[in-house]
């Protein structure tokens, strides 16, 4: 179950930062709705969810007394685009190292999040889910925002025959 979801936590951070990179600073950063949040702000909370939940994941409640939550849906003065990716950075390396640290027999050990208990296999999923509900987000937004850029996954009219079920170019016709 650990090789699974550390290959589908790679898997989406890839695809997200796949999209991040089709953006340009302005879209990166454009609200299109007073409440729709920005590329950036997704960013901003995944990376600080990330870092909270997997900063010593066995020993310390996944919810961080230094956390700032409601701070990761504003964008402050030094939130530049770099700093945010520096964090966002920070928090995938830790979730991957932390699970790349455990074992199969830690799945069923009791770990804590926001003063419930999970156990490991639970919050493993419960991170998992919530992170890549956003990378949906962030694909979406990049989408609106660029809706000329690459297909990350099957472009419409191309689902046969792809497999894996994510977009890969065709073979070249050698023509």
């Amino acid at each position: 179950m650990l090789a699974d979801v550390i290959t589908e936590f790679r898997r989406y951070q890839r695809l997200a930062e796949e999209g991040l990179a089709q953006l340009d600073e302005a879209s990166f950063f454009a609200r299109p709705g007073s409440q729709v949040n920005s590329v950036a702000l997704i960013v901003k909370h995944v990376a600080g969810n990330l870092r909270s939940r997997w900063t010593d994941f066995l020993t310390s409640d996944g919810e961080k007394p230094d956390r700032n939550r409601d701070g990761e849906f504003q964008i402050l003065e030094g939130d530049t685009r770099e700093r945010l990716m520096a964090a966002w950075s920070e928090g995938w390396q830790r979730v991957l190292t932390t699970l790349e640290s455990l074992s199969d027999a830690d799945l069923d050990r009791t770990v804590t999040i926001r003063g419930e208990p999970h156990t490991v296999r639970q919050a493993a999923l419960r991170s998992l889910n919530h992170t890549v509900y956003h990378v949906g987000q962030i694909l979406y937004l990049v989408r609106l925002h660029r809706p000329d850029s690459k297909w990350l996954t099957v472009p419409p009219g191309q689902s046969r025959g792809v497999p894996g079920g994510y977009f890969q170019p065709p073979p070249a016709s050698g023509r």
